[in-house]
């Protein structure tokens, strides 16, 4: 719930529908970081991002050396390194299961939809994003990392951002619609492979709706007791209903805290709980 380790928990989860990762201390040198991604045969682009972080911060797409050497030297803590998975579909796929249970539930599915323009042969990209209103808030970032002054032809889209999160421009679609009691064996049995684990979201690309169905993905990211089933974020989805949907999920998220502890899992303190804090607030101001 609290500080965790986004490379500890990634080594949960088999090898085969993961992308290599690599974590590295802050302050690192970069000759051996670079060396280490040689030797593991990692081709640009790669992701960049915190081991500890939320919400899109310092997650970077890496297209060539120079650009990797800046982000490690000006990292404020410590950081991971990954394999960036070209597939055209990314998702966040929640399930939870209760821990005296044979058969978990696939509760959330989350579509996210890249920030993106389409051409009309005359304007600049700068132009078309401040005609959108999410991509205007992605302006001044992006002038930085491309030159937004190309004229893309009339219909061709551009993707702006390849990042699926929220912070970099993307909309959160409800893809409820695609679960299935094959999708739900699908994550049952994926699931049981990772230990310990009965409660959070997959953040995940495949190459189609299809491939996912058969167990074909690649897991970024495993969030646990502070993921939220994000297809609450879809545009013009009730409120009333986003906090219905929370709710249970909390609700199901103290039912298997309580099984877990009477199966020997203690609970943090409120001791353990206020330390944790404090080192995250301080670790967050320092950055």
């Amino acid at each position: 719930m609290l500080g965790e380790s986004k490379s500890d928990i990634l080594k949960l989860v088999p090898d085969g529908v993961k992308p290599i990762t690599l974590f590295f201390n802050k302050g690192t040198d970069s000759d051996s970081i670079v060396a280490e991604i040689n030797s593991c045969k990692l081709n640009y682009p790669i992701i960049a991002k915190p081991d500890m972080g939320e919400r899109g911060w310092q997650v970077e797409k890496i297209t060539e050396e120079a650009s990797l050497r800046k982000y490690i030297l000006e990292s404020p803590v410590d950081f991971i390194i990954q394999e960036y998975i070209d597939l055209p579909v990314e998702l966040g796929v929640f399930y939870y299961r209760l821990p005296d249970q044979e058969k978990g539930e696939v509760s959330s599915i989350v579509v996210k939809d890249m920030l993106k323009v389409t051409g009309d042969g005359r304007s600049t990209l700068r132009e078309l994003m401040m005609r959108y209103d999410r991509a205007k808030l992605q302006v001044e970032t992006l002038e930085k990392a491309r030159d937004l002054t190309e004229v893309p032809r009339d219909g061709v889209e551009i993707e702006l951002v390849s990042i699926g999160n929220h912070g970099k421009g993307t909309t959160f679609l409800n893809g409820n619609h695609l679960i299935t009691e094959e999708l739900t064996r699908q994550f049952d049995q994926l699931s049981k492979q990772v230990d310990g684990f009965f409660y959070g979201r997959y953040d995940l690309r495949c190459a189609s709706y299809e491939a996912l169905y058969r167990g074909e993905m690649k897991i970024m990211e495993l969030n646990g007791a502070g993921a939220e089933p994000a297809h609450i974020y879809h545009p013009g989805f009730s409120i009333v209903e986003a906090y219905r949907v929370l709710f249970k999920h909390w609700k199901i998220l103290g039912q298997i805290s309580r099984a877990n502890n009477k199966k020997g899992v203690k609970y943090m303190t409120l001791k353990e709980a206020k330390e944790v804090w404090t080192r995250l607030k301080t670790k967050q101001a320092t950055a």
